[in-house]
């Protein structure tokens, strides 16, 4: 097994582990979503006057609609189907009425889901100065070979990536850094459970290190329930399967890093 995969592994069976994660992803929900004040006016009157056509066209404004629906995801793209589904409209307007406008408006100022605010954050930790330097610029970046971490967009570091080290993957990156000369490219990921999106989020992040004559260390960042040991197939794939690829946890990567 990679050093750093059995590393990770330890620290997360061992240590604390979750405290210590919880400095990568404070995974703290905001508060309540705003919600734009002349919609939801709208909405009030529609409501009130059993507008049903209406009241659905101005929920369908906001962030997230108050009933969990599949076929509220074709409704928001295609607004124009309002006019020729009339039953549709009137089932899902008898779910509004029946719920209340008080009702309505606690779901549709939920806060958003952890899993979605869980991106941005491997980033901002490493702008604290984790890796004991502080990310830079392209332009700095590229202007010397020392020791560097790329301060940057997803889709910039992928198109840097693409210039200057032969990636060719359409899917940006969370981490382009040169430690020691060479160059690293990696994915950074937290697996919050088994199965489902957290499953084709790991995937992801191994065909970015399975990518072929990348002139680069590819390796993946990636936390959570992957380590914890047992029959599950994340498990079974970084232990078996994928085990002399660099996967590794967050709080090993500075480790990582500065032994290259």
């Amino acid at each position: 097994m990679n050093k750093w995969t059995k590393l990770s592994i330890e620290y997360a069976n061992q240590k604390s582990y979750l405290d210590d994660l919880f400095h990568v992803y404070p995974t703290i929900p905001d508060g309540i979503r705003e919600i734009n004040n002349k919609i939801w006016g709208n909405a009030q009157k529609a409501f009130k006057s059993k507008n049903n056509k209406e009241l659905l066209s101005e929920l369908l404004k906001l962030d997230l609609f108050p009933i969990k629906e599949s076929y509220i995801a074709y409704l928001k793209r295609d607004n124009t189907a309002i006019e020729r589904n009339p039953k549709t409209v009137n089932r899902l307007c008898g779910r509004l009425y029946e719920m209340g406008l008080d009702k309505i408006y606690e779901r549709c100022s939920e806060p958003k889901e952890t899993n979605r605010q869980i991106g941005p954050m491997f980033k901002d930790w490493l702008r604290n100065k984790s890796l004991g330097i502080d990310p830079v610029d392209i332009d700095t970046f590229t202007s010397n070979n020392k020791d560097a971490v790329l301060d940057a967009s997803d889709k910039a570091m992928m198109d840097f990536a693409k210039k200057e080290l032969n990636y060719n993957r359409d899917k940006g990156l969370d981490l382009v850094a040169r430690f020691n000369k060479k160059h690293i490219i990696g994915e950074a990921k937290f697996l919050t459970d088994m199965g489902g999106h957290q499953h084709t989020q790991f995937d992801d992040a191994i065909a970015t290190i399975e990518e072929r004559n990348v002139k680069a260390i590819q390796i993946a960042i990636l936390d959570g329930v992957l380590y914890i040991p047992g029959g599950s197939k994340m498990y079974k794939y970084v232990s078996n399967e994928y085990m002399k690829h660099n996967i590794m946890s967050a709080l090993v990567l500075r480790e990582f890093l500065y032994q290259l």
